[in-house]
């Protein structure tokens, strides 16, 4: 990274701001096509900071000097789910560095269908004394979504050949193709079935998370039905393969 960008900052926030964000615009690419590059968005645009100007998708990035958490701060509640429903989230950049070295530590990419609605945790609205007052926030819970998704383009030190990421990206893309509805469901149960821990399970196995899914989907009823539903879905988008009554295994 290049420190001196911002000496003339006088907060750490800004400073980092304006280093991280330089080295994004020197080093991202787009997972989802060739380009080599992304373009830095327009000052003020909201949560979205680069776009890709040969297939638009859009990129918002998160950097931290501290280990990326379970829990990601977000910005508005009420506008993240309606970018969801809507299918117009950006994709997710969250970027760890060493405010040290200035070096990049660990790059991860979620794809902006990746994230089931289980995955934002409302926060607690500001209190009346606050600048803001009643301002609703949220967290993204990452461990609710698919490890499949959590794509690591830097670990620790180490960058993945630009050819590896994007072959995630395009395994996850059937996922895109599921109704958005529906998508969160999916989504949901395949994390309950990367959360078993093995790469061979049976109906009865998945049945055991049927509390939590039911936690995630209050308004269904009929929990174990979708599971099963769900589960023929992942293997139609080729997540699972089906290998017996009742019997999976991780593709």
């Amino acid at each position: 990274m290049s420190p001196k960008l911002a000496a003339s900052y006088k907060s750490p926030a800004q400073r980092a701001r304006v280093v991280t964000e330089y080295w994004a615009e020197q080093n991202l690419f787009c997972p989802a096509c060739l380009a080599d590059h992304l373009s830095p968005s327009p000052a003020n645009t909201r949560a979205i900071d680069f776009g890709c100007s040969r297939c638009s998708q859009t990129f918002q990035l998160k950097a931290k000097s501290s280990p990326i958490a379970n829990k990601v701060v977000d910005g508005t509640y009420s506008a993240l789910m309606a970018a969801l429903c809507s299918d117009t989230a950006p994709n997710l950049f969250l970027l760890q560095y060493n405010r040290t070295a200035w070096t990049v530590v660990n790059l991860t990419l979620i794809p902006h269908f990746a994230f089931p609605p289980s995955a934002i945790e409302c926060r607690k609205p500001l209190s009346a004394s606050a600048r803001r007052a009643g301002w609703v926030g949220c967290f993204i819970v990452l461990p609710r979504i698919p490890a499949d998704a959590r794509i690591g383009i830097i670990r620790d030190g180490e960058q993945l050949p630009a050819s590896v990421v994007r072959a995630q990206y395009q395994r996850l893309l059937p996922l895109k193709r599921i109704a958005t509805p529906m998508r969160g469901w999916t989504l949901d149960v395949l994390s309950a079935v990367r959360n078993l821990g093995k790469p061979e399970f049976t109906n009865a196995d998945i049945y055991e998370r049927a509390d939590d899914l039911r936690a995630q989907h209050p308004e269904n009823r009929h929990v174990t039905d979708k599971i099963r539903q769900q589960l023929q879905i992942l293997r139609d988008t080729g997540f699972l393969t089906h290998t017996g009554r009742g019997s999976w295994r991780l593709a």
